[in-house]
C-alpha cells in the first residue's frame, strides 16, 4: 500500500491549491491550469463522497481516508507521467490529514500521516474564507469557516510548507497566484 501513496519523481513545479471548503480552490485550479496551459488533477475526495452519499446516504468515515488518499496520489502520479512543466493540484495528502484530524478527534491514520510529510510540493496557494459559501450534499461547516481556516494554516506552519494566502475576489486571487508563481518559476530555472 505504501507504493501506492509515494510520489513518482518528477522535474515539474507542483503547485497545490489548499484549504476549507468552498473557497473556491477548483476554480482557481480550472483559472491556473488554463493560464499556463497545463494540467490540473482534480480533488479526488469529491466524487468519491458524493457517489457515496448518493448511493447510500452516508458520510465520509475514517476507513474511507485511505482510499481516499490513494485515489489522490493516482491522479498526481498519472499527471506527472505526462511531464508537465507546471502541475495544479486540487489538494494533497496534507489537506485529507486536515481533515482527518478535524472530524475524527486527531486521529490520522498512520500511512496518511507519514505520506503527508514526505510528499512534497514547491507551493501552496492558501485560500481564504472571504468567498461566499456554496451548500452542497458534502460541505457541513458554514459557520466554522474561521475555525477550519485556522487548521489549515497550522498544518502548513507545523510542515513548513511554502504557502501565500490567497484573499479577495477570483480576479485578485488570481493575479496574487500568477504572480507568485512566476517569480517561484523564475528562482527555480
Amino acid at each position: 500500500m505504501e507504493e501506492k501513496l509515494k510520489q513518482h519523481p518528477s522535474h515539474c513545479l507542483k503547485i497545490v491549491v489548499f484549504g476549507p471548503e468552498s473557497t473556491g480552490k477548483t476554480t482557481l485550479c480550472k483559472q491556473l491550469a488554463s493560464h499556463y496551459d497545463t494540467l490540473w488533477i482534480e480533488e479526488y475526495a469529491r466524487p468519491y463522497l458524493q457517489e457515496k452519499w448518493d448511493k447510500e446516504k452516508k458520510i465520509c468515515t475514517y476507513e474511507d481516508l485511505l482510499p481516499i488518499a490513494i485515489g489522490q496520489m493516482n491522479l498526481e502520479n498519472e499527471a506527472v507521467r505526462q511531464n508537465p512543466e507546471i502541475l495544479i493540484c486540487d489538494t494533497d495528502l496534507l489537506e485529507t490529514k486536515v481533515y482527518s484530524e478535524v472530524y475524527f478527534d486527531g486521529k490520522v491514520p498512520q500511512l496518511l500521516d507519514k505520506f503527508s510529510r514526505l510528499n512534497s510540493y514547491d507551493l501552496y496557494l492558501l485560500t481564504y474564507i472571504d468567498t461566499p459559501w456554496i451548500p452542497d450534499d458534502l460541505r457541513d461547516k458554514p459557520d466554522e469557516r474561521e475555525v477550519m481556516f485556522q487548521h489549515f494554516k497550522n498544518a502548513l506552519d507545523r510542515e513548513n510548507r511554502p504557502y501565500v494566502i490567497l484573499k479577495g475576489d477570483e480576479s485578485t486571487r488570481l493575479a496574487k497566484a500568477i504572480t507568485t508563481i512566476d517569480t517561484l518559476k523564475e528562482f527555480k530555472k
